[in-house]
């Protein structure tokens, strides 16, 4: 059973190597006539070169083996078929006039043109690099396809009217506006750069800086009005008592008036006050005469 099984895909394999053979022509497809023989300019696809000149032109050339292509009709060697391997993946069989197509699986693409190898596939917004692997675009150049090299910025937008409004970043160019000039606008004004926007973060920095500043200037202010409020207080405070001790040393002095006592009153310190000068003229005298005294 299993010989009967190796023996059909013998056949099979056979028929298709045959039938292969059969759809590329043989020999010669240009050639010329020198003498008593034929020399070829040209072979037909997927044939080979076995001869230059002969004497039938079916004869100069011979369709590559199997497992063989050539793309040069003039070739007197055929090249071998690829075989995909490793990351790749086949995808079309190699004829005597073509290759093996390969492909390589998901996440990775071609490293050439032949598809020999396969490399990381690099999103949009990087490139690839020597070593098969894929870096940011570099800033001033942007990349808006899959696996491809980093382009540089344009400097200008591509409209007369338009102004730049936006630079551009990893992923895309820079960004466009057609300007409608306003009244009172002058040509001057219509050619300067626009304003561009802060970004979101350094605007939030901004806000953050000025919320601080203004909080530290309030909370300074309210601590100076309370030094303020406490001093005039605390001077409030001690101009009475002050008031009071400069009262209190300030003789009284009242007018005189009819009234009975006081005029007592102020006899009686009258008196007082003689007395006092009196005592103290007697002491005196007295000292001096006890000084004469032998």
């Amino acid at each position: 059973m299993v010989l009967i099984q190796w023996l059909m895909g013998l056949a099979l394999l056979t028929q298709s190597c045959m039938s292969s053979l059969d759809q590329a022509e043989v020999g010669c497809k240009t050639w010329r006539q020198e003498g008593d023989n034929v020399c070829c300019d040209e072979c037909h696809p997927g044939n080979r070169l076995v001869r230059q000149c002969g004497p039938r032109p079916k004869q100069l050339c011979t369709p590559c083996e199997t497992g063989t292509y050539t793309h040069n009709p003039m070739t007197r060697r055929c090249d071998r078929c690829t075989q995909c391997v490793g990351a790749q993946v086949h995808l079309e069989d190699c004829t005597n006039q073509s290759d093996t197509q390969c492909g390589c699986k998901d996440g990775l693409t071609c490293g050439d043109g032949k598809c020999s190898f396969c490399v990381e596939k690099c999103a949009k917004g990087s490139e690839p690099t020597d070593d098969r692997s894929c870096r940011p675009c570099p800033r001033g150049t942007f990349n808006n396809m899959n696996h491809s090299t980093c382009k540089p910025w344009s400097t200008k937008c591509p409209g007369p009217n338009q102004e730049i409004v936006a630079e551009g970043n990893a992923f895309s160019d820079i960004q466009c506006q057609v300007m409608v000039p306003s009244e009172g606008v002058t040509s001057v004004d219509r050619h300067k750069p626009p304003v561009r926007p802060d970004p979101p973060g350094q605007v939030a920095s901004y806000e953050v800086i000025m919320a601080v500043m203004m909080a530290a200037f309030i909370a300074t202010a309210v601590v100076i009005i309370i030094i303020i409020v406490a001093v005039k207080v605390n001077h409030s405070k001690k101009k009475p008592e002050k008031m009071a001790e400069k009262q209190l040393k300030t003789p009284v002095i009242r007018t005189p008036t009819d009234d009975p006592r006081t005029l007592i009153a102020i006899e009686c310190s009258f008196h007082e006050a003689q007395q006092e000068q009196g005592s103290s003229t007697e002491s005196l005298i007295k000292d001096s005469s006890e000084e004469f005294a032998p």
